[in-house]
């Protein structure tokens, strides 16, 4: 093997075997489709092996890939600690991505604010939101697919580090000319009222409130789930029906809506943000994770 070897052909394997599949390798390293295929064929050459073979949908690594895969990207993870150690991250003048994971609520709670801000304070930066996908979280960061979530702390890997940012609670809502509501909500108004309700995997029709109601020997329907918290605002103004949702949805609704305590107490839940060893150090993911607190406090 040559032993000068291009540290570029070593990023890109690294890529395709993340991606395995060219164009989004391409698109990851900012190359055009071609370019990346000569480096690939470079790289073959230099391995003496064919490292990802064709297939119906993208690439499959062969066995040779497989064992370059863990210690290539545990030797560019350490490159690239060496090249950010010590330097300042000028978030006016950077021009990077942020990839976050996290909920829709969490999205319009905490992310849409500080994208907000962060236009206007550091325009060079971008931000790709994507659904939580707990299972493969650590996949997805350890091949920098993801660089931060945003979680209940129950559902994070243990394998991950964790910060908590904010607890939460529910409020209750209906619309504001709602008939059946007066000026307070009563335990038994609460009971006989449709609930919409968050399943986040879909289909669930129990909820934190009907545990607490049933404490009290009491119950609810609930006429619909959705998976979701985005959705049910506008379900509410829509209807008859009322839902317990976070403190912060209801913050940003408030003008459409009455909101109420319920009328028994409804745990709430906590919010963290969880990362991967490997951007523990970094300047800019340091500094991300500086504005989630900052921006959780508010």
């Amino acid at each position: 093997m040559d032993r000068n070897i291009d540290l570029n052909l070593l990023v890109a394997l690294d890529a395709l075997l993340a991606e395995r599949n060219v164009t989004r390798a391409a698109r990851r390293l900012n190359l055009s489709q071609p370019a990346l295929s000569a480096q690939l064929a470079r790289l073959r050459d230099l391995f003496g092996d064919p490292l990802l073979i064709p297939v119906q949908r993208g690439m499959l690594p062969t066995p040779r890939a497989l064992e370059l895969q863990e210690p290539l990207r545990r030797v560019l993870d350490d490159v690239r600690g060496v090249l950010v150690a010590g330097s300042r991250f000028d978030p006016a003048a950077a021009r990077t991505t942020f990839r976050i994971a996290a909920s829709d609520y969490t999205q319009q709670a905490i992310l849409l604010p500080l994208s907000v801000d962060l236009a206007r304070d550091a325009p060079g930066l971008s931000f790709a939101f994507r659904t939580i996908d707990a299972p493969n979280l650590v996949a997805q960061m350890e091949e920098g697919a993801v660089d931060l979530a945003l979680m209940v702390p129950e559902t994070a890997p243990e394998r991950l580090r964790m910060r908590g940012l904010f607890d939460e609670r529910y409020v209750a809502i209906v619309r504001r000319d709602h008939p059946a509501v007066g000026a307070t909500l009563d335990l038994d108004t609460f009971c006989a009222l449709d609930h919409v309700i968050v399943s986040p995997r879909g289909g669930g029709f129990v909820g934190p409130a009907d545990a607490a109601l049933a404490a009290h020997g009491r119950s609810r329907r609930v006429a619909m789930s959705v998976p979701g918290f985005l959705i049910v605002p506008e379900i509410v103004a829509r209807s008859d029906m009322i839902a317990l949702v976070p403190e912060r949805v209801a913050r940003d609704v408030a003008p459409r809506f009455r909101v109420f305590e319920p009328p028994v107490p409804v745990p709430g839940f906590s919010i963290a943000m969880v990362w991967h060893d490997r951007t523990t150090d970094h300047p800019a993911q340091q500094w991300l994770r500086a504005r989630l607190v900052a921006g959780a406090a508010g």
